[in-house]
């Protein structure tokens, strides 16, 4: 028989996070006692009144197509969001496209803007899929390294020391999956002035946005002076919401850009649920209650592993947004790899290995704190049995 699939797909790779987290509960179905820190789903229930939105659209049968960019009443509510919150002006009627999901917003940026013989630099550690997407477009995936000893800072010199004759778009996520890294407004300024003066386009993955601690601050690269004509923004409601099984993202840009992406979202798509856009509408009208009591409980987490790792002698940067914590296991002399996979097989703890999150992720390892206190206790105990052996 011949072989259907594509050089292009043959070059992508399954997702190393989903791939362990598969392990993880397959065990778990056989009946072990296994632990799992992996998964990067709020452990919270979506709020009440943003399910009974979607319960009484059921009921009302608001359960038809909408518009393929999405409801007017969902577009603008963003539209006044992005305004309040980022100091973005995007005009609902042609800026804004809401997507079934961050990730599928990912995905339209990706491949509406690269196409083979372009380059996509990557800060890395970043999130799995960045890499896969840029690889399907058949474009070519530029590591840009930010150092752990440095606190995964942005400087010039090593945006300056990747730059080609071929790049054309930078990509980011921040707040940062997997680090926890807040990029300050210096820093931000920083990548815009880079990407204006060689003409980028910057692809920025704010889905984290609203979970941040301990003093940081989230800024919108789209609000800085020249970067709203050079930005694509994608966020989504997962996060902040609780809303992961709702599927529901959404993206900003310039209007002939947002042309473009629409066209995809046309073909392949449609449009996003419609119950899910209209549990949406509340959320943004009235979820700053629900999220701040989620970010406080978060944050009282993240003090808790990072000061429970530091006392078992594994030291991490400190986190300032999303919930996720990047401890530095290279004392332990294992890949990181290895590592996660004797913990998981020998102890039961599935979390992830730094390696799945770019070039120089070896030697670390993401653990997610979306989990009760009671759970971090657990495997914090398990993880400090195993590197005892070590």
């Amino acid at each position: 028989m011949r072989d259907f699939e594509t050089k292009i797909m043959k070059s992508c790779t399954g997702s190393p996070t989903v791939k362990l987290l598969s392990k993880g509960l397959e065990m778990k179905r056989q009946g072990l006692d296994v632990l799992i820190l992996s998964g990067g789903e709020p452990d919270f229930n979506t709020p009440e009144r943003i399910k009974a939105e979607g319960i009484k659209a059921i009921q009302n049968n608001m359960t038809h197509y909408t518009p393929a960019a999405g409801l007017m009443e969902l577009r603008e509510a963003i539209s006044r969001k992005l305004l309040k919150e980022n100091g973005i002006i995007a005009d609902p009627k042609t800026q804004i496209i809401v997507t079934p999901s961050g990730k599928l917003a990912l995905y339209q940026a990706l491949v509406s803007f690269l196409e083979p013989g372009d380059e996509a630099m990557l800060l890395e550690p970043n999130w799995v899929s960045y890499k896969e997407i840029v690889k399907m477009t058949g474009a070519t995936c530029v590591s840009v390294p930010l150092r752990h000893e440095d606190n995964f800072r942005i400087t010039r010199d090593i945006l300056e020391s990747k730059l080609t004759d071929k790049s054309k778009m930078v990509i980011i996520c921040n707040p940062c999956n997997p680090t926890g890294r807040v990029f300050t407004e210096e820093e931000i300024q920083t990548l815009a002035d880079f990407v204006d003066e060689h003409d980028l386009l910057l692809v920025a993955d704010e889905i984290y946005e609203k979970l941040v601690y301990g003093g940081a601050e989230h800024v919108s690269f789209a609000s800085l002076p020249g970067m709203r004509e050079r930005t694509v923004l994608a966020s989504g409601f997962s996060k902040a919401y609780a809303m992961t099984g709702w599927r529901l993202g959404y993206l900003c840009a310039p209007e002939p850009l947002a042309r473009q992406m629409l066209k995809i979202h046309q073909y392949a798509i449609m449009c996003a649920p419609t119950t899910s856009q209209l549990a949406a509408v509340e959320a943004l009208r009235n979820g700053d209650e629900d999220i701040a009591s989620m970010t406080e409980e978060y944050n009282r987490r993240r003090r808790y592993i990072y000061n429970g790792l530091r006392s078992i002698g594994i030291e991490s940067f400190e986190p300032e947004g999303a919930f996720y914590i990047y401890p530095d296991i290279r004392r332990f002399g294992l890949r990181s790899d290895t590592f996660c996979e004797r913990l998981l097989y020998e102890n039961r703890c599935a979390i992830i290995p730094g390696s799945a999150f770019g070039d120089g992720g070896e030697g670390f390892a993401r653990i997610s704190y979306a989990y009760s206190v009671k759970h971090i206790t657990q495997a914090l105990e398990r993880i400090e049995a195993f590197v005892r052996k070590l």
